[in-house]
């Protein structure tokens, strides 16, 4: 069998190896391809998402492949029209957008996920961002490291509200989410989940279940977005949104760029109505030089590293490697989503 570990600078082909030849051995040809993501940003690949380097270099590393194992490769109809002999992708994330799902079910290709490998990190981050703005510890640090003691940070006006007896709305309460919750009532919040998909059971087992968005945007003092990007979800957060949240709120998102609207974000925190707001992800990544959002006042950003830590690299290797154990066995795939 021979498989191709189309890893990155995050999931390295090594690390892929490794993991592969712990689960199948060594009798099978494991070869490497080097993506340059994230030192070169994801962006559309031909008709898929979210991809790394570019057709042809993948399709020439998948030339007699039955198996590959990739985080961002772009599986597209090409690769997919050129790879023949292909009969397994498995990919090193939640949602495959990398792959062209329905030209792969048209020749037979089962394709895989590794779903909640980084679930702790990016919910540990979500919670970090969160204070990090509420309590505005970038802008301290920094005023510090150029010398000056921001004493002024410590009065009333200045030092920002806390976790503890705040209102937080979750919007979503997936594997991401219902961590965020159990992590915040440690902290002393009330926290009130709105997640028309979720089992209604599950929701009251880490929070307080809310029937209607509009519903709990009223009564959330921090928001923060966990739902997934589907065309309904698209812009769900918007200037409307953002009006019913109380005076002085936070909002944070950590999931999805194109869920909020950046522009109502930027007036919102422009005019003083927001407090602080927190975002790691962004409509288009990195924001363009022209964009609202590096002005904007109280934003805290980062460049998408909510699920970057070492364990989710080790994590997505490690799920990837037991479903191509499984191809190899005989056995039902447990995370195949074609």
């Amino acid at each position: 069998m021979r498989i191709l570990a189309a890893g990155d600078h995050f999931v390295a082909p090594e690390l892929l190896t490794r993991e592969l030849q712990d689960e199948i051995g060594k009798d099978h040809t494991i070869e490497g391809l080097l993506l340059p993501w994230p030192l070169t940003p994801f962006g559309q690949v031909a008709e898929v998402h979210e991809a790394s380097g570019d057709e042809d270099t993948l399709l020439a590393a998948l030339r007699g492949a039955q198996v590959c194992v990739t985080q961002m490769g772009a599986v597209t109809r090409k690769v997919l029209d050129g790879a023949p002999e292909l009969r397994l992708v498995v990919v090193g994330r939640g949602g495959p957008v990398n792959v062209n799902l329905e030209a792969a079910a048209e020749r037979g290709v089962q394709v895989c996920n590794t779903p909640g490998r980084n679930a702790a990190a990016t919910a540990e981050y979500t919670v970090g961002v969160m204070l990090s703005a509420m309590r505005r510890i970038p802008e301290t640090s920094a005023a510090l490291a150029a010398g000056r003691w921001a004493g002024e940070f410590y009065t009333y006006d200045n030092c920002g509200p806390g976790l503890d007896g705040a209102r937080v709305g979750l919007v979503g309460c997936g594997a991401v989410g219902s961590r965020v919750a159990r992590a915040l009532t440690a902290l002393g919040a009330q926290v009130n989940l709105y997640d028309p998909y979720a089992d209604p059971e599950l929701l009251r087992a880490v929070g307080n279940p809310v029937d209607a968005l509009d519903d709990l945007l009223g009564i959330s003092d921090v928001l923060s977005l966990h739902a997934r990007l589907t065309p309904q979800t698209r812009g769900l957060i918007g200037a409307r949104e953002l009006a019913l949240l109380p005076e002085g709120a936070v909002v944070v998102n950590c999931a999805r760029g194109a869920l909020l609207d950046e522009g109502a974000l930027c007036d919102a925190l422009t005019s003083g109505r927001l407090a602080a707001a927190a975002l790691d992800v962004f409509a288009e990544e990195p924001p363009p030089a022209e964009s609202p959002l590096r002005t904007a006042p109280r934003l805290v950003m980062t460049p998408h590293l909510a699920g970057a830590n070492t364990s989710v690299a080790h994590n997505a290797a490690r799920i990837a490697a037991a479903e191509v154990g499984r191809f190899l066995r005989g056995e039902p795939l447990a995370h195949r989503v074609v």
